[in-house]
């Protein structure tokens, strides 16, 4: 059996899907204006290597916690289609030729789940391994279930899915050949846990990784 495991911002898609999922909310009036600067200097956060992402999780879903469930789903369904024609045709096909080779392919990103599952669906990818909102009376409270799909994270993440979803135990190291794409020196340690690291349009340290281990590295698609 073999694996495949794909990052979403950056990688899968040329932009972030948060930032987009902010100015969506802006445009329908459910966020304020500002709402996208306090993204982006969470964002800047992320590239210099300091950012919280609990913190950062908390600025954009507790604001959504007074809509109940059946709206949100609905906003994330509108949210797809306008998202659809801005998925690159060249990552489609990648992702296609992982499953058409019968590889159990995943969504692994640090996006909390509501908004990455309409790209999920849109790469036609069933598995999603995501941040999880935490609830309270079937309300997001602007928390995080359990640790963030972040850096070292990541790997707990997808070892928990293959050992609960597959009974794949400790799960990587089963399958014959697993591959990891991503654009982020901060998914290092997933990186480095599967045996085909793929480097998607990298950040600078990521380049040089790669670089000097011999990955692969794709510069656009």
């Amino acid at each position: 059996m073999k694996l495949a495991l794909f990052d979403l911002d950056h990688t899968l898609i040329p932009f972030d899907s948060g930032l987009a999922w902010t100015r969506f909310l802006i445009h329908r009036g459910v966020l304020p204006a500002s709402a996208e600067e306090t993204y982006l200097g969470h964002a800047r956060q992320y590239v210099a290597g300091t950012l919280d992402m609990r913190a950062m999780h908390y600025a954009g879903v507790a604001p959504l916690a007074a809509f109940e469930r059946p709206v949100l789903d609905g906003w994330a369904r509108e949210f797809e289609a306008t998202m659809a024609p801005r998925i690159p045709a060249a990552m489609r096909e990648l992702v296609r030729a992982h499953q058409d080779a019968g590889d159990l392919c995943a969504i692994v990103t640090a996006t909390t789940r509501l908004v990455a599952a309409p790209f999920a669906r849109l790469f036609g990818v069933s598995h999603l391994i995501a941040t999880e909102a935490a609830t309270a009376d079937g309300r997001l409270t602007g928390g995080i279930e359990g640790e963030p799909c972040f850096r070292q994270h990541k790997v707990t993440h997808v070892t928990h899915w293959l050992t609960t979803a597959f009974e794949l135990a400790p799960g990587l190291h089963e399958f014959d050949q697993s591959w990891f794409y991503s654009d982020s020196v901060s998914d290092l340690p997933l990186l480095e846990a599967v045996s085909h690291p793929v480097a998607v349009r990298p950040d600078e340290r990521l380049l040089a990784h790669a670089l000097q281990h011999g990955w692969p590295v794709m510069r656009a698609g």
